[in-house]
């Protein structure tokens, strides 16, 4: 198994961001800081891997993530409307992203269909960078199940445009 250098991963979080912003029409050669919240730590040392390559960042701030979530009608149908909070929208470390999904199921569990999890992995990952202040995040159930280079081309809406609301 390859084991990356810490800043082997700030260049691939900044290049996935690139291509997210070209995606998004902004330009990739802004510079954008791959990190989300002047309060994280930042990643220093080799020290900060474990032995077996996974990073082990703690998470930088405490849940919950998610403030809320509901399911809504939007011009794209069903959506589940979902509210991070403001450490939802600045956290860096391993697990939050897992958590926050946890804490979308425990509001709305019939939210775990095919595909909402790659969006909402999509808007957790890329959203929090290009719009760290967009209100919500519209999940739809309806949208299809499409690859990862797919759902971030089409900014984590793949199949139909981005809803209004």
């Amino acid at each position: 198994m390859r084991r990356l250098r810490p800043t082997s991963l700030v260049v691939a979080a900044a290049a996935a961001g690139a291509v997210v912003l070209a995606a998004c029409g902004t330009d990739p050669a802004t510079p954008v800081s791959p990190t989300l919240t002047a309060s994280s730590t930042p990643v220093s040392s080799s020290s900060d891997m474990s032995s077996t390559g996974s990073s082990s960042i703690p998470n930088t701030l405490p849940a919950p993530y998610i403030a809320g979530a509901d399911w809504v009608q939007t011009d794209v149908g069903a959506s589940l409307q979902i509210r991070p909070t403001a450490n939802g929208r600045r956290v860096v470390g391993v697990t939050a992203g897992e958590e926050a999904w946890r804490e979308v199921l425990a509001i709305a569990p019939d939210g775990d269909t095919p595909g909402m999890k790659a969006q909402f992995d999509c808007h957790w990952t890329f959203a929090r960078i290009v719009q760290p202040e967009k209100p919500s995040w519209n999940l739809e159930p309806s949208r299809p199940v499409v690859s990862e280079a797919e759902m971030i081309s089409s900014r984590c809406n793949p199949g139909a445009k981005e809803e209004a609301n």
